[in-house]
């Protein structure tokens, strides 16, 4: 295995392997925490770790940088009204839709890779027989009781009528604010692992005017706006770093949810 590092300290243990998307994580958080020190916000005595655990004192000069690095516009009036009428199914109350599942469980020491190499043809299989009544039905319950490592996997894998606070935010991202039911056209990831995902009925809820959740729709510009200038600012970083064994270009941005 190459060894990854930044700016020369090393990125993991010796003999570790991580998957691509840890090791990204790892190298964006070390090109903070070398900016941090360079702006003098952090001890030069604070040393990486090979585990990737940052001490305390790290992140707050981590937090202290990017609070004076990023510029973060205030969210105007009409930006925040487009954004409400592009995506108005994402600020309905009462919503809710049923659904069932076949999860591959993402658990310590599994390989993703290989991980969807099996969700996928079961994937495909169910949604190749979406359109066909009946058919589609069992085929689908006879893959979860098979295949699924969800206890729903017992019933068909059927979760029943669920709201956004229901799910993790990840899996209702892909549920809610939308109009497709049947068996979605894509693998759905979440903390859990990868989900084949059927919606059966939907309740679409009451659409709420901009007024009433102004408040929320400024904050979902302002998470957009900082996510943006994160991933810019650690661009830049790179750029000036000597970048060894890691991509960086395809990072998730460390620090967001």
């Amino acid at each position: 295995m190459t060894t990854a590092s930044i700016s020369g300290v090393v990125l993991h243990g010796s003999g570790e392997t991580l998957e691509a998307e840890e090791l990204r994580q790892r190298a964006c958080t070390e090109l903070l925490r070398q900016a941090a020190q360079a702006a003098g916000l952090l001890d030069a005595a604070d040393a990486a770790t090979a585990d990737g655990v940052i001490s305390e004192a790290a992140a707050g000069a981590i937090d202290a940088l990017l609070e004076q690095e990023l510029n973060l516009p205030e969210p105007s009036e009409e930006a925040c009204r487009r954004h409400h009428a592009a995506h108005e199914g994402a600020y309905r109350t009462g919503e809710r839709v049923r659904v069932r599942h076949i999860l591959f469980a993402v658990t310590p020491g599994v390989d993703v890779a290989a991980l969807r190499k099996r969700a996928e043809p079961i994937f495909l299989d169910v949604r190749c027989h979406d359109d066909k009544a009946g058919q589609a039905a069992d085929r689908f319950a006879e893959a979860a009781r098979k295949w699924s490592n969800c206890p729903s996997g017992g019933q068909g894998g059927e979760l029943g009528w669920l709201t956004s606070a229901d799910c993790a935010p990840e899996f209702a991202r892909e549920l809610f604010g939308r109009a497709e039911v049947g068996v979605l056209p894509r693998l759905v990831h979440s903390r859990f692992g990868l989900h084949v995902v059927e919606v059966l009925e939907r309740e679409p809820g009451v659409a709420q005017p901009f007024e009433s959740v102004r408040g929320a729709v400024a904050m979902a510009l302002r998470q957009q706006a900082y996510v943006t200038a994160l991933r810019q600012y650690l661009r830049l970083l790179a750029g000036q770093a000597v970048v060894q064994g890691v991509e960086l270009e395809a990072a998730a941005t460390p620090l967001v949810q």
